[in-house]
């Protein structure tokens, strides 16, 4: 593998806005309810009886997540046409349209839940890192989208270079499932 790409995603940058899903959805032309990059919101926190008044420790915080390409990709596994494939000078994983049979193996299989149905196609599809745009230099459309640039991309060894090498919180399955191309810069509650 010549290179691999992935994502960083800094949590505490994150107002959870929707603009890296809305540029996905407009980019990918996504019917409603297929969804390449999805923001889940985490709360918490309760409020304490104090005298008179409350204390509390409440919290919230987004993560935006989509396919992480993953070094071990269930998704790939579970295949059982070899449509959903990894790019060997990439890293990007992506389904091969011609191969699919629709059967749905790989999003039961992906712990992240990046394969999504096309009903109108009978197909699979998931984000592909915005491949055409890479290629031309350019970012994938939710990471040029981001206002608070809270999400990266890049080679991945570089991405962990700069920003560590934290690819899981308590909101995510254990890195250690698939081996994901994901750093994450977590919110003080999130570990």
């Amino acid at each position: 593998m010549s290179i691999q790409y992935g994502f960083f995603f800094d949590q505490t940058l994150c107002s959870g806005c929707h603009a890296c899903q809305v540029s996905c959805n407009d980019k990918n032309d996504l019917e409603a309810g297929r969804i390449f990059r999805r923001i889940i919101e985490t709360e918490g926190g309760v409020f304490t009886p104090q005298n008179k008044a409350y204390t509390h420790n409440v919290y919230s915080y987004f993560t935006s997540l989509a396919c992480n390409h993953c070094d071990n990709p269930k998704c790939v596994e579970a295949c059982p046409s070899g449509a959903m494939h990894k790019n060997p000078d990439t890293g990007i994983v992506s389904v091969n349209q011609n191969r699919c049979i629709g059967c749905r193996y790989c999003t039961w299989a992906c712990p992240y839940g990046a394969p999504q149905y096309n009903e109108a196609a009978g197909r699979m599809s998931k984000c592909d890192f915005c491949a055409d745009l890479v290629a031309e230099g350019e970012a994938p459309a939710c990471v040029a989208a981001c206002p608070l640039q809270a999400l990266d991309y890049g080679p991945i060894e570089e991405l962990r270079a700069k920003y560590g090498t934290v690819a899981e919180t308590k909101d995510l399955p254990l890195a250690s499932i698939t081996n994901p191309n994901l750093v994450i810069k977590p919110h003080k509650n999130a570990r």
